[in-house]
């Protein structure tokens, strides 16, 4: 059935998505959403990783009889999305077990007691049940204590970036003194089952590749930790950023541990043309040309490339973590910036990148 859907938005796609660049040039309600704080740090950011990896190679060689049936040539997943490997969770391992042991090492290097943090947001996509919350089986692994909020925000790949904004607004109203905010991504389930059906299926081309990005998948667990700026003047600043949405793109990645299925030219166009609007207007509140590291969400070289490109970055800034853990969801941006973190300096710009199915972008600067 989401095959079908997403096959019958491609062939309305055309006449639709170029009318819908044009509205985010300029319709009839435009803009960014802006926030500013004065008083936020993040204070650590920790990554914990499965130790299985599994390479593109691999994938491949199962998908065979599919890639032969199609005539697609081998090395798809290295030519197509400059994906080599990823991880997955080994036997003994969990991705709730890794979210809390990342939660417990960015507290160590923060250097705050578990009892001190007032809010606990989970941002990952994963989940094994609707209800309850994984938030709170992650509060009680962490020994948070009761008076602690706890909750999931669900934004696609941009749930880190929205949860670190919700935490600094609140670290800034003066609700609480301490956040964590956490993402854990398990990506096992969905590639098996993307992987038997292609191997089942009959379908051409354009179905096969419209589940290509389940293939890219990855897993992995982060966890940040954030004060205020007055009472750890040795943490990284959060200035603040911008939000905008595209939502009439809402159809164009739909997923679930099933599969998820992509239009994938539509979804880079409709992207592109979100993240051009978000920055050309932020233009006028901030000034993001010249950053020391852009830490964008994680997706392809193809992506990266074209993000590259449409907004004239320097690609010497633009570090890139998915030839080695695919993409990971929204754990990508906090595990990028955990794995470039030691290559920054006081006083470094960051802006982390990111931009959610459906459509939604966000930008978030840090004054390393």
């Amino acid at each position: 059935m989401r095959a079908q859907a997403l096959r019958l938005h491609r062939r309305r796609g055309v006449r639709t998505i170029q009318e819908d660049l044009i509205d985010l040039r300029g319709g009839s309600v435009p803009g960014n959403a802006i926030a500013r704080f004065q008083n936020v740090a993040l204070l650590s950011v920790a990554s914990v990783l499965p130790s299985r990896v599994t390479t593109s190679d691999e994938i491949e060689r199962r998908l065979a009889p599919s890639l032969s049936r199609l005539r697609l040539r081998s090395g798809l997943l290295r030519r197509v999305a400059g994906v080599l490997e990823r991880r997955n969770w080994a036997e003994g391992e969990s991705v709730d077990a890794a979210t809390i042991a990342a939660g417990q090492r960015a507290l160590a290097e923060a250097g705050v007691d578990a009892s001190e943090i007032g809010l606990l947001i989970n941002t990952s996509v994963t989940r094994a049940h609707l209800e309850p919350s994984v938030a709170v089986g992650l509060h009680h692994g962490l020994d948070l204590p009761s008076s602690a909020v706890n909750f999931d925000v669900a934004n696609a790949c941009l749930g880190f970036i929205n949860g670190m904004s919700l935490a600094a607004t609140m670290i800034e109203s003066g609700q609480i003194r301490y956040a964590m905010v956490v993402a854990g991504e398990d990506a096992d389930e969905i590639q098996v089952n993307t992987i038997d059906r292609l191997l089942r299926g009959d379908g051409d081309r354009d179905a096969f590749m419209s589940e290509f990005a389940s293939l890219t998948l990855g897993s992995g667990s982060a966890a940040a930790v954030l004060g205020r700026a007055d009472e750890h003047p040795e943490g990284h600043r959060i200035l603040g950023g911008v939000t905008r949405a595209a939502t009439v793109f809402h159809q164009l990645c739909v997923g679930s541990v099933d599969g998820m299925f992509t239009d994938a030219k539509a979804l880079l166009k409709g992207g592109l043309d979100l993240v051009v609007s978000a920055w050309k207007e932020a233009a006028g509140e901030w000034d993001w040309k010249s950053m020391n590291r852009y830490i964008t969400h994680q997706v392809s070289s193809i992506h990266t490339d074209a993000i590259v490109k449409a907004i004239h970055l320097d690609r010497s800034r633009v570090p890139t973590t998915f030839p080695r853990f695919g993409n990971i969801g929204p754990a990508s941006v906090p595990i990028t910036l955990v794995e470039e973190q030691a290559t920054l300096h006081k006083g470094d710009r960051v802006l982390l990148m990111g931009v959610g199915s459906g459509l939604n972008t966000a930008m978030l600067e840090l004054a390393w």
